[in-house]
């Protein structure tokens, strides 16, 4: 009743409005909006009862959701949320149709005179002096720098304390003189200076760093130059890219390009090892002329060192040795947001800095101080195109178990959590499940890697294999470097024929750990985020001799509620990447056992009624696994080489693309508009649709059947029909007979060469 029963006079807040503004001439005679003390009015003042409190309630109208809705949309799209506006929802608007050709939310402009220009100086951070800085200007100017936090909502959701959780998250600083904005704003600050019409004077103070005289040692794969190029023509940005797509070399091309003092940032000593290694390799340079700050040894040379970020930080102080770099490249830089890390990364005063990652968006949604501390997003390598371009197929078979959990599921599921993963650790026969995969995979010739998330579920599984394979090497966290080396040491002298089986923590092989032959990861333990998804699955990306495919094993844990739903995360994680879900025929009575199916939703949704025919009807191996090869579809949003049905589409279409004639041009597994075979649309192989030229690439089947023979006929007759020039080759000479492949697609694009306008 205090809130709507009382009332303040507006005669005495004007009152007090003109002491404080003309009687001081500034905020501090205001006092508490409290009257001068000189006389009383006649008047009540302060907060004043309603005459009539019921009356007054009865007078209030309640207002309707909708426009409850309208009001909170409208502050939100405009940023008047606590001030700081929501990171942007690409697929969230009502009205996608009202937004700018930019994208850009539109700002409401800042009333009254604005300063024509505004001073910038860039250091460490972008400072701009508080002298002539109007406070509207000035807050709009912070506001880019903050960002409502994800964890104060999520436990405010959840019921929990948000205390020591703050609403929203500020990486500006406050100066006597000057505020600072991390580096990474540098774009928001330059678009909203012109929006509002002011010129920045920018004074640039950053170091340009010493003349560094190494060269690249190396070459640089199409795929790795385009992103190297697009890293080279910005002094800061980050670099996402997938596991075992380069960046390291990346990162030793830009250093000889930059030619300046250049200085690495791991967060781990395991890290700083294999940085070390690399660039010695990559630059032509011995490994102990680069410098070393961390893992037991400070002594770093001011050209090229490498540093353990922790090791520059002690007690809230930052190494002044920080700031002595021209050039600065923080590796695995999604663990930036961390409190200690951005000190670090906020001290930098190079002119370049570079950030590499695989795994930006984190957990607790803390990702844009990545971005702020980093620079932007400069260069994306698409996860699943990466797929479709190695040489190997990517698959996950799901192994569901039969695990209940022994204890009732706890309200709170945190805790609930933390009961399940001990009574998984505890349950041995889905360990024994486990291991006797583990064997079979040996057995068969794969070199598998085992990750737990659990020290004692580690050594369960070596008590477990240790009998039955004859190599089995451990890797836990917190491993002495000696002891890491001897382990390198030893797996480097197993010999390729002997089986062996690497164990280890997920903590410990998530980052930085490197083994070309690994092909088979059995996640033993339930997780969920995406990021530590791309980060397991990496490990088995580096391109070896012989590998043909990579295999993940998830045991899912299906009769649990909570871990059900992790799987279901798991595999919308294994697709971002590429992988295809295979479920184990069991999931199926009737279905051949070694013909696994997909899991694929649309696949399921086009393809179950077949599956249900053909089990009723009697299906052998063979049959099923035609029936796969046939039910193969391309989904709608994939592009590029992820279009391609057969490793001979993927293979052709590559090499289309890396020629200049041809480049972008093709596209795989089109759908044209033409009737054929009593189905509205006619599919071909590779289309050209700029001089319509048609590739279709037929197996042996092509030959050997005449249904197939007279179908490819009415197939190519109706392209003909309606203008297209159809080339049809056997898919073996996409290898036999390259050139004459090549040389017809290249004769038939010329001679259908586009009319162009003059």
């Amino acid at each position: 009743m205090f809130e709507v029963g009382c009332r303040v006079s507006l005669r005495t807040m004007a009152c007090a409005f003109e002491h404080a503004f003309v009687g001081s001439g500034s905020l501090d005679g205001i006092q508490r909006m409290q009257p001068p003390k000189t006389h009383v009015p006649a008047e009540p003042y302060g907060l004043v009862p309603w005459a009539d409190q019921w009356a007054f309630l009865a007078s209030v109208r309640r207002i309707g959701r909708d426009q409850i809705e309208g009001v909170v949309q409208e502050a939100e799209r405009r940023g008047r949320v606590l001030g700081v506006r929501l990171p942007p929802q690409d697929d969230g608007e009502e009205e996608p149709w009202t937004a700018p050709p930019s994208r850009r939310r539109r700002e409401a402009p800042i009333a009254g005179e604005l300063p024509r220009t505004l001073r910038l100086v860039l250091g460490n951070q972008i400072y701009i002096a508080k002298e002539g800085l109007y406070p509207a200007l000035r807050n709009r100017l912070l506001r880019l720098a903050a960002f409502q936090n994800p964890e104060f909502y999520k436990a405010q959701a959840m019921r929990l304390p948000t205390y020591g959780k703050r609403r929203v998250i500020a990486c500006a600083e406050d100066h006597p003189h000057h505020i600072g904005l991390p580096r990474g704003c540098f774009d928001d600050v330059h678009d909203t200076l012109a929006d509002l019409r002011i010129q920045p004077a920018i004074r640039d103070e950053r170091y340009g760093g010493q003349p560094l005289q190494v060269s690249f040692q190396g070459e640089l794969r199409p795929e790795q130059r385009t992103a190297a190029d697009a890293m080279l023509a910005h002094d800061t940005g980050v670099l996402a890219a997938t596991t075992a797509f380069g960046k390291t070399v990346i990162a030793a091309w830009l250093i000889a390009e930059r030619a300046v003092n250049s200085l690495v940032l791991v967060h781990r000593r395991q890290l700083l090892d294999q940085w070390i290694e690399r660039l010695a390799a990559f630059l032509g340079v011995p490994a102990q002329a680069i410098g070393q700050i961390g893992g037991g040894r400070s002594r770093p040379n001011g050209q090229l060192d490498v540093a353990v970020i922790q090791s520059l930080v002690r007690k809230g102080v930052v190494d002044d040795r920080v700031g002595e770099y021209g050039h600065v490249i923080v590796d695995e830089c999604h663990h930036v947001s961390a409190p200690g890390f951005e000190q670090v990364a906020r001290q930098v005063k190079a002119r370049f800095v570079l950030g590499l990652s695989a795994t930006l968006a984190r957990k607790d949604g803390h990702h844009p101080i990545i971005f702020m501390q980093c620079g932007p997003v400069r260069h994306r390598v698409n996860a699943r195109v990466q797929a479709a371009i190695r040489p190997f197929e990517h698959i996950v078979i799901v192994q569901p178990t039969n695990f209940q959990p022994i204890k009732e599921a706890d309200p709170d599921k945190r805790v609930e959590f933390l009961t399940l993963y001990q009574d998984l650790v505890g349950d041995e026969p889905r360990t024994r499940r486990i291991c006797e995969d583990v064997v079979e995979s040996v057995r068969s010739g794969r070199s598998p890697l085992v990750l737990t998330e659990r020290n004692d579920h580690l050594d369960r599984l070596e008590r477990g294999l240790a009998t039955s394979v004859p190599h089995v090497v451990v890797l836990r966290a917190g491993m002495g470097k000696k002891q890491r080396q001897a382990m390198a040491a030893r797996l480097a002298t197993i010999p390729r024929e002997e089986a062996r089986v690497i164990l280890a923590t997920g903590k410990h092989v998530g980052e930085g750990f490197d083994d070309p032959r690994l092909d088979t990861l059995f996640l033993t333990l339930p997780v969920s985020w995406r990021g530590t998804i791309a980060q397991y699955a990496g490990r088995l990306h580096r391109l070896y001799e012989g590998k043909r495919d990579v295999r993940i094993y998830d045991y899912a844990d299906l009769n649990v509620p909570m871990l059900a739903r992790m799987f279901d995360r798991r595999c919308r994680g294994y697709e971002g990447i590429g992988y295809r879900i295979l479920l184990p025929a069991s999931a199926i009575p009737g279905w051949p056992a070694d013909v696994p199916l997909p899991t694929d939703p649309l696949w399921k949704r086009d393809y179950s009624g077949s599956v249900r025919r053909l089990v009723r009807d009697g299906v052998d191996t063979s049959l099923a696994s035609l029936f796969l090869h046939a039910a193969q579809t391309v989904l709608p949003d994939s592009d590029g080489a992820a279009r391609a049905r057969s490793a001979s589409e993927a293979f052709l279409y590559r090499r289309l693309e890396t020629l200049s004639e041809t480049k972008g041009r093709f596209r795989l597994n089109v759908s044209l508009p033409i009737a054929f075979d009593a189905v509205g649309r006619l599919e071909v192989d590779l289309l050209c649709a700029d001089s319509r030229v048609a590739v279709e690439l037929d197996g042996a089947q092509h030959l050997g059947d005449p249904v197939v023979y007279r179908r490819d006929r009415r197939k190519d007759q109706l392209l003909q029909q309606n203008g297209y020039l159809v080339l049809r080759f056997l898919a073996e000479d996409v290898g036999k007979e390259l050139d004459l492949v090549l040389d017809g697609i290249l004769r038939s694009l010329k001679h259908n060469a586009p009319a162009r306008l003059t």
